[in-house]
């Protein structure tokens, strides 16, 4: 949605942008693309993401050099800030900027296509990560650096706000351009990484076999269309900032219970580098931390909210029952009973 919209405000002075056709067409282009080899979906991955982080540096580094008049903009602390840290409004930004760095994590739906997994996952998350918060530090520094808060406020686009501040109206219209090949690399990266969740759901549970299904080049392709096709559906059927909200629920949620299950770990296997135990630094300050924090803005978000909270909690609630409806069913199923022999 957000590739449309810069897009369209790139181009529209030239010839007018279906907004919704324009996000139909990129996920239905990526989808096939990552349904058929990997090396075309790797291809796909490495190329965008790679001109994205040239696109990125390349912004935040014209920004810099050329406004002349940057905004005053206080990154600390100040009086009745307090206040603020504990409305509902900072609640619920903070479910944006969460989203922001989802996709930290996806290099583990793949280890089964990585060479050493055990050696390279870790260095990828912690490698990937770090990039990622400097890259996103330093676009909103940019941001907030060449264009007043109030001009970005309720806007999607905002890069091409700022590049219109910046550049004027013509470079506004090239920006406008760049930016939205900056979120292919996102589009591909998920329908890359998520076809993988569906794949492990149809190896472990009979009922959704058909995900598992792996085409000549071994990519799972009915899990890559599934997510093309769910993709599709969240874009014609809500806007923008529900299905952020609305994803950043369910993804608080998932999250939430994955760092529980850390004292749940450490309860039954302990500390000791026995199989299936869990050890962190500074344990257990790092998921109370977590853990209280993500409490705290769900539930501002479940009062404030309550149509895309009501929303996640019924797919959760679908998820459950799936769950265990599938684990009946594979239980039954002969090779189920084959295996456990």
């Amino acid at each position: 949605m957000t590739f449309a919209a810069y897009l369209d405000s790139s181009a529209s002075h030239l010839f007018p942008i279906n907004r919704m056709a324009a996000a139909l067409i990129l996920v239905a282009v990526v989808t096939f693309v990552h349904g058929r080899s990997h090396k075309a979906s790797g291809g796909l991955q490495n190329w965008f993401t790679v001109l994205k982080v040239l696109l990125i540096v390349g912004f935040v580094g014209l920004v810099g050099v050329t406004v002349q008049a940057p905004q005053q903009v206080n990154l600390l602390p100040t009086a009745g800030d307090g206040t603020l840290l504990l409305s509902s409004a900072f609640a619920v930004s903070l479910i944006y900027v969460n989203y922001a760095y989802t996709g930290w994590n996806s290099a583990t739906y793949i280890t089964g296509e990585i060479e050493n997994p055990a050696r390279s996952v870790p260095l990828v998350l912690i490698g990937g990560t770090a990039i990622v918060i400097l890259l996103y530090l330093a676009l909103n520094a940019a941001f907030l650096y060449a264009v007043p808060m109030a001009e970005l406020e309720g806007r999607l686009e905002i890069g091409v706000v700022v590049a219109q501040a910046t550049f004027g109206t013509t470079g506004a219209l090239v920006m406008g351009g760049v930016l939205s090949l900056l979120l292919i690399s996102t589009v591909s990266a998920m329908l890359m990484a998520g076809p993988r969740v569906l794949q492990v759901m149809g190896e472990d549970f009979r009922l959704f076999r058909l995900l598992a299904v792996r085409n000549s080049s071994g990519v799972p392709r009915a899990a890559v269309y599934t997510q093309g096709g769910l993709t599709i559906l969240f874009i014609v059927t809500s806007t923008f900032e529900s299905v952020l909200v609305f994803s950043g629920f369910i993804l608080g949620l998932s999250s939430l219970a994955t760092v529980l299950g850390v004292f749940v770990l450490r309860y039954k296997k302990g500390a000791d580098r026995q199989e299936g135990s869990y050890r962190t630094w500074l344990f257990p300050l790092p998921p109370m931390i977590y853990s209280a924090i993500m409490i705290w803005t769900l539930t501002f978000i479940a009062f404030n909210r309550p149509q895309e909270a009501v929303a996640a909690a019924v797919i959760i609630t679908l998820g459950f029952i799936c769950y265990i409806i599938t684990e009946k069913y594979s239980a039954a199923s002969p090779e189920t009973a084959a295996k456990q022999q």
